[in-house]
């Protein structure tokens, strides 16, 4: 019988989904606040980075733009602020939060390398598509003066 740390291994039923549920449940995850990377691992946090990217906004503002509760926004910019993703400046007795360009930087070069990649995909397909369309072009489709 498969053991997990301190107690064993039992399926809920005879169809388990993942029978390998006893080694996921042991891997430790990384912490949301470790690096960049895992804290734009949430979508509403890359959410929040996108409308912060054109201006900074009160906490109030993110929670009707993207239509989640006060604590989750504050919780997410919170995560963010530890990361160095998004920074903060006092304006009387609000908050007003920015994305900080600086850090995303990292990000940006590393989302780069796929950038080429499909850019070099994409030209394939182009030219693949536009061969085969200039070959299957009956003679007197084609357009004059070619």
């Amino acid at each position: 019988m498969p053991w997990r740390i301190g107690r064993p291994f039992v399926a809920k039923s005879a169809i388990d989904i993942c029978p390998y549920r006893h080694i996921i449940e042991v891997m430790p995850r990384a912490a949301t606040s470790s690096d960049v990377f895992n804290a734009i691992a949430e979508p509403q946090r890359r959410a929040i980075l996108g409308l912060l990217a054109s201006r900074e906004h009160p906490v109030g503002d993110v929670v009707v733009a993207l239509r989640l509760t006060q604590p989750a926004v504050s919780k997410h910019l919170r995560v963010l602020r530890d990361v160095g993703l998004v920074q903060v400046r006092r304006d009387g007795r609000r908050k007003l939060y920015r994305t900080n360009a600086q850090a995303v930087r990292p990000i940006h070069d590393w989302a780069g390398m796929f950038e080429r990649y499909w850019e070099k995909q994409l030209d394939r397909i182009k030219k693949r598509a536009e061969s085969k369309s200039r070959s299957t072009l009956d003679p007197d489709d084609s357009p004059k003066g070619e």
